[in-house]
């Protein structure tokens, strides 16, 4: 692939950046520093290496869809500083 202005002008386009002509020549050399290191991997024998699904090899088993307790409200509501009834009490914050 060859990186020339019409390229960066496109890209730049397409991110809806304005870029100054010194960005854009760095843009370029970046884009070819990219490329290059993308060129090299194709160099390497991978026939034979599995591709990586997971980065751990750890397995940790399901943990058990067990029910409990649903009665989580009054929990709630006893770390609230101020409450109301049945709802959390906080400060006013919008003004009219």
């Amino acid at each position: 692939m060859v990186i020339d202005k019409k390229l960066i002008f496109k890209l730049e386009k397409l991110s809806r950046l304005e870029l100054t002509e010194e960005e854009r020549g760095i843009i370029k050399k970046d884009l070819g520093d990219i490329l290059e290191m993308v060129e090299k991997l194709h160099e390497l024998e991978t026939d034979h290496i599995e591709p990586l699904r997971y980065i751990t090899t750890n397995y940790l088993p399901p943990r058990k869809d067990i029910v409990a307790s649903q009665d989580v409200k009054e929990d709630a509501l006893s770390l609230s500083p101020k409450r109301k009834n049945n709802f959390f009490a906080i400060p006013k914050v919008i003004n009219k």
